[in-house]
């Protein structure tokens, strides 16, 4: 056989994580509501899909934004020919407009500084080739996106140090974190370039606070190394408090920072749900970042159909307001009643107001407080439930038990199925350690009854109080 790359016979993609483990469970056995009924339901997956059928009736209304219309073909040819990587122009402005309206309008942004890339995965990338070099490495406070192993390691060569965050204090950032990280990576004789942050946070649906951002910011610009904000979840926050970009923060009085360090990655993937089209941004406010940035896009640019559409639809004020409120209001039912149908059966999570998932807690099922028992009730809950979701140690989480669980990628009764089958899993735990009392017959008929009503009561939700205790199950603790 001929050789072949360290790149390509590595293990840098990560495929070898539970987080595509449960991907791949999914796929083999993907849930249908007919066809496959017993299938696995992907829960794993941070998908918008709550307000695509506003974008369709748009579509519908605009015809002319499609090349392969009778009313937009007269822009075909123009489109299908060569587009340099700076892009189009109209594209980067709508783009520009659409990143400062998510933001309240409190700050703006310059088309110029515009990068585009394929997806916030290119962007990534491209901004760790431009900024650290093989060997180098950035600060991730934990727990983080499982991909950013992929993305910013594999192909770059740099390493990722985690700034440890405990639940203790809701998973927040904190000085002492960071220079905890600092110090590691020193000691491991790393040079530290950056810190990468994710606002709002993937994988816990929470935003970061304007004093813990200017903790970073004045942590950054102390050490001088960069800050990447990953602003990719901006429009899903829906509920206050309202999220604060890292552009706002630079732009304040009482904030000393120099500008050249800071630097954003933005997409369309979640904020509108349109991973497939792989818009990704980097809005850099350094020059020679920019300058850099650009030129590498050749590699990963967005088509021009593409960005013809996108720049047609953001460019549209009445959608994009209308989609953005749309889309909060239907993210905010969405968690609201998956959230309390979890807590009827006596599962908790972090208290979140943002993203397409929640922080689930199950710790208080594991056999012991250990990565091997969160393992094992992982694979049960793949294997058994049937349900995809993804266990934090995939997310570098410190302490084990943690679990993210998508809420947006799927149709209301995909989720009430998903829903029951959980309802089911923790009832026939529950009953498994309730001993049963020896009654006479007649006492019997009555507690049928009675507990045939507590059994409808509980499948409609309502029976559990989300403070009642729910003991531990031999099968939650997999022994076996």
């Amino acid at each position: 056989m001929v050789a072949m790359s360290k790149i390509a016979t590595g293990n840098g993609h990560g495929e070898n994580s539970p987080y595509f483990d449960g991907w791949k469970a999914y796929e083999t056995n993907p849930f249908h509501p007919s066809d496959r009924p017993n299938g696995v339901i992907q829960m794993g997956l941070a998908e918008n899909q709550l307000c695509l059928d506003f974008v369709e009736k748009w579509l519908m209304k605009h015809p002319e934004v499609s090349l392969c219309s009778p009313e937009g073909v007269s822009k075909f040819k123009e489109t299908a020919l060569f587009q340099d990587y700076h892009g189009i122009p109209e594209f980067r402005q709508a783009v520009a407009k659409f990143m400062a309206k998510v933001r309240g309008d409190r700050v703006k942004f310059d088309p110029d500084r515009i990068v585009m890339s394929g997806g916030a995965t290119g962007a990534h990338e491209s901004l760790v080739f431009c900024l650290a070099d093989p060997g180098e490495a950035f600060l991730v406070p934990t727990p983080y996106y499982p991909g950013f192993d992929r993305d910013l390691k594999w192909r770059t060569g740099i390493e990722l140090v985690p700034i440890v965050c405990e639940s203790s204090n809701n998973f927040m950032i904190t000085r002492e974190a960071m220079e905890a990280a600092y110090e590691r990576a020193q000691e491991a004789n790393l040079r530290v370039k950056g810190l990468l942050i994710t606002n709002p946070s993937n994988p816990l649906g929470t935003i970061l606070d304007r004093e813990t951002l200017k903790a970073v910011v004045k942590f950054i610009n102390e050490k001088n190394i960069h800050l990447v904000g990953d602003e990719i979840y901006a429009a899903t926050v829906f509920q206050e408090p309202e999220f604060v970009s890292i552009s706002e923060i630079i732009e304040e009085d009482d904030v000393v920072c120099n500008r050249d360090l800071i630097h954003i990655v933005y997409s369309l993937s979640k904020d509108m749900g349109f991973p497939g089209f792989r818009v990704g941004i980097i809005y850099s406010y350094n020059d020679a970042v920019v300058s850099c940035a650009r030129k590498m896009s050749s590699f990963g640019l967005v088509s021009s159909q593409t960005q013809h559409l996108i720049a047609s639809m953001l460019s549209d004020d009445d959608f994009v307001e209308n989609f953005i409120a749309e889309s909060k209001e239907q993210l905010f039912k969405r968690h609201k009643y998956f959230t309390w149908s979890l807590a009827q059966v006596g599962i908790g999570s972090l208290k979140s107001n943002a993203g397409l998932f929640i922080w689930m807690d199950l710790r208080k099922l594991l056999e012991e407080k250990t990565f091997e028992a969160e393992m094992k009730l992982w694979r049960v809950i793949i294997n058994e439930v049937k349900l995809n979701v993804s266990p934090g140690s995939s997310f570098h989480c410190d302490e084990p038990g943690w679990f993210r669980v998508c809420f947006a990628n799927m149709d209301d009764n995909t989720m009430e199925v998903a829903l029951l089958r959980i309802r089911t899993f923790m009832m026939k735990n529950n009953e498994a350690m309730v001993p049963r009392p020896k009654l006479c017959r007649r006492s019997s008929l009555k507690l049928s009854l009675s507990r045939s009503r507590r059994m409808d009561d509980f499948m409609s939700p309502g029976i559990m109080s989300p403070h009642s205790p729910l003991p531990q199950s031999p099968l939650v603790r997999a022994r076996n």
